[in-house]
């Protein structure tokens, strides 16, 4: 399980150049990416930011195919994006408001 994941890792920062450079689903010399390129150019992308353990994990499920919540911050800003509208179209302020926005974020 380790080695796997060790190589699915190594892999993908070796991938990692052409995903930069790729545009669509070519890379640098024009080559179409096999879609195991084109995941972990993607996987990649999706874990900027993350460092070591939680980006060892997020790679190793993302490379998988897994569906993941790693990428917990895109949820959670999509969240505050929904919660905040909502409470602007109640014209909430003050008290009313944090106890609306708690309890929206919460689900």
């Amino acid at each position: 399980m380790m080695k796997t994941l060790v190589a699915a890792l190594c892999l993908a920062f070796a991938v990692s150049p052409l995903a930069m450079a790729a545009q669509g689903s070519t890379s640098k010399s024009g080559k179409q990416l096999t879609p195991q390129q084109q995941r972990m150019a993607e996987c990649s992308h999706q874990s900027k930011g993350m460092k070591g353990d939680e980006h060892k994990k997020f790679m190793s499920e993302c490379l998988k195919g897994h569906t993941t919540t790693a990428h917990k911050k895109s949820t959670q800003q999509e969240k505050m994006k929904s919660c905040n509208a909502e409470a602007k179209s109640k014209k909430l302020s003050g008290t009313a408001r944090k106890q609306f926005m708690s309890g929206c974020l919460k689900g």
